[in-house]
């Protein structure tokens, strides 16, 4: 009699917690918006996080809420972009093609050190020595922790220590943005053909002793410009692309190369 009513017992445990479970999973459910699935699946599943978001699935969950826009994922192609608003019922713009560009040519060859460095071959860890064994604190340090921190294998270290960036491979993403201790990145529009390789704020003579293709703020390109598009500020010359309409006068005009030139998705300067 005593195993049966134990039996009995917990037999009526069980009907009563099942019964309760149940109500709970009825009262306490979660419904899932099926649109969710369907937007996921045409994100890149990169997690890159450039939108702003938790990963992918907190971007989606963000469109399905209108928090976020389609176009703030800078990784989806145009088609997936304008698949994701025909799910929503939203309409979506063209974005415009973004590309990260390093504004150093200093490099192994043009750039001086001012010590020998032996320790991690980071650039955030080398910063934290005397900002880096450059003898121009704004420079590249060029150990290539941006290379390491692009999600899409769009950078990749030159012989001479400094990161390229494949056009076609970037996303705009904004990581080598964010991981750079000299904020040598920034994401310019692709249809622009011309840009300033250097960040050095110091004036001409000391640049001119750190590195030979720095900017000298010597105002040749900013006279040279016929639409204004570029100015000298805080010792260094700056492209306004608003207005810069690739004309090119600053290229030729700069005595020391710091203006490059893209050919082919390929930035070069003059030396």
């Amino acid at each position: 009699m005593t195993i049966l009513a134990a039996i009995l017992t917990l037999s009526g445990l069980g009907l009563v917690f099942g019964i309760g479970l149940a109500f709970a999973s009825k009262k306490f459910c979660v419904v899932t918006d099926p649109r969710l699935e369907k937007v996921l699946n045409k994100l890149p599943g990169a997690n890159c996080g450039a939108c702003g978001s938790p990963g992918c699935m907190g971007f989606a969950e963000g469109l399905i809420h209108g928090s976020c826009s389609v176009n703030s994922c800078v990784v989806a192609k145009d088609q997936a972009r304008q698949e994701i608003a025909d799910i929503l019922g939203v309409k979506v713009e063209k974005a415009l093609k973004s590309a990260a560009v390093l504004h150093c040519h200093g490099g192994k060859k043009r750039a001086r050190d001012k010590y020998i460095y032996q320790g991690v071959e980071d650039c955030v860890a080398a910063n934290l020595l005397q900002q880096g064994p450059k003898a121009c604190v704004y420079g590249c340090i060029g150990f290539g922790t941006c290379e390491r921190a692009c999600p899409f294998g769009a950078i990749k270290m030159s012989p001479e220590g400094l990161p390229v960036v494949d056009e076609n491979k970037c996303t705009a993403c904004g990581k080598c943005v964010a991981i750079c201790p000299k904020r040598l990145f920034s994401l310019v529009d692709t249809a622009k053909t011309y840009a300033v390789r250097c960040r050095s704020l110091e004036m001409g003579k000391k640049v001119s002793a750190a590195c030979s293709v720095g900017c000298i703020a010597c105002r040749r390109c900013e006279k040279a410009c016929p639409v204004k598009a570029i100015k000298i500020i805080d010792n260094l010359s700056v492209i306004d692309y608003n207005i810069c309409d690739n004309r090119g006068e600053c290229f030729k005009a700069c005595p020391t190369s710091s203006i490059a030139r893209k050919e082919k998705s390929v930035w070069s300067n003059k030396k």
